[in-house]
């Protein structure tokens, strides 16, 4: 099987060849080590692969230190290479500022002239969005500010979120009328052990911002994955009702077992691995021992499982290589 076909296969909940992967590398993962992680990630080819486009917000700058203003007008302070950034001047802090703001529009349709032309070239599984609502939110407003004024219910939150979102179908719309396989979105919901707002909250203000996402891209014959990290058990549902093809979640964060069994063959499930215990801090015993419970729980005859983890600053070269030999065994 192709890359592309064993991620198909996959989502269809069909039977593969093997387990599709995926590993996400922070550039700071790189430092001391890079041409011995480099050479491990390269015996371990992920099936997912780049799709060609060019991203005019350029938020790469975010792993520089620095400040700089992004195109939304949000200002960023980052102290360390190869870590994220955080907004330090939201764009929105006052409300005033809302009279004379506009979402980047003259962004739109930039940085698509390859995607076809790459996506023709590879046999990986491509991908492309992502519509973050909630954490654009917070970027605009500042998180603290956010959440007040979702409990507020303040008229000026609802006008923000309806041009965030109108920006997002404007841009998805560029995205589906590509030749990528899927479309993304993320936004982190959870807390280390519970949703960040109520799900009633979740539902009024955001669950028909994503349901959008989803029928834009399924109209279009793409797939639609999520990422969303925390405890966010109380939105599984919606998601798998609204159509997310495949969510990658926390999941040592959660009941893993009581998932399996509630959405095992419903959605598919994009990893993760335990990367705030097991990975920097465990041995190699304790990662094989969490990928056996993961592969035990959700099984792999028919699909629906991706192998993926997240590699950060300081994790051991040695829990890496376990990651990968748990799920595959030799390299290829």
């Amino acid at each position: 099987m192709t890359s592309r076909e064993r991620v198909i296969a996959t989502l269809e909940f069909q039977r593969v060849d093997r387990i599709a992967r995926d590993a996400w590398t922070l550039p700071a993962a790189y430092h001391g080590r890079e041409q011995a992680l480099t050479a491990l990630l390269a015996a371990y080819p992920s099936d997912f692969g780049d799709c060609g486009f060019v991203d005019p917000l350029d938020e790469e700058s975010r792993f520089e230190p620095g400040i700089w203003e992004d195109e939304w007008g949000c200002v960023w302070r980052n102290v360390q290479r190869g870590i994220i950034g955080q907004v330090c001047r939201p764009a929105l802090a006052d409300w005033s500022d809302l009279d004379h703001w506009q979402p980047p529009y003259h962004l739109l349709g930039h940085g698509f002239e390859r995607v076809n032309e790459t996506c023709a070239t590879t046999t990986k599984f491509t991908m492309l969005g992502c519509a973050n609502p909630w954490e654009r939110l917070q970027a605009l407003r500042g998180s603290q500010q956010a959440y007040l004024d979702l409990a507020a219910g303040d008229h000026r939150l609802i006008k923000v979120l309806e041009m965030i979102h109108d920006y997002n179908l404007r841009h998805l719309e560029y995205v589906v009328s590509t030749d990528v396989d899927s479309v993304s979105l993320m936004d982190d919901w959870g807390s280390e052990r519970a949703l960040l707002i109520s799900p009633q909250m979740w539902s009024a203000f955001f669950h028909p911002l994503y349901q959008d996402y989803v029928d834009l891209a399924h109209a279009k014959e793409k797939y639609v994955f999520m990422h969303s990290d925390g405890y966010i058990m109380d939105i599984l549902e919606p998601l798998v009702e609204i159509g997310v093809d495949a969510i990658n979640s926390q999941l040592f964060v959660m009941p893993i077992e009581e998932i399996a069994v509630k959405f095992r063959g419903r959605i598919a499930f994009w990893g993760e691995l335990d990367r705030q215990h097991i990975l920097p801090f465990g041995s190699p015993g304790d990662v094989f021992s969490a990928v056996r419970r993961v592969r035990n729980a959700f099984g792999e005859q028919r699909g629906g499982l991706i192998g993926q983890a997240e590699f950060h600053e300081g994790y051991p070269l040695e829990n890496i290589r376990a990651f990968f030999e748990a799920w595959w065994g030799e390299p290829e």
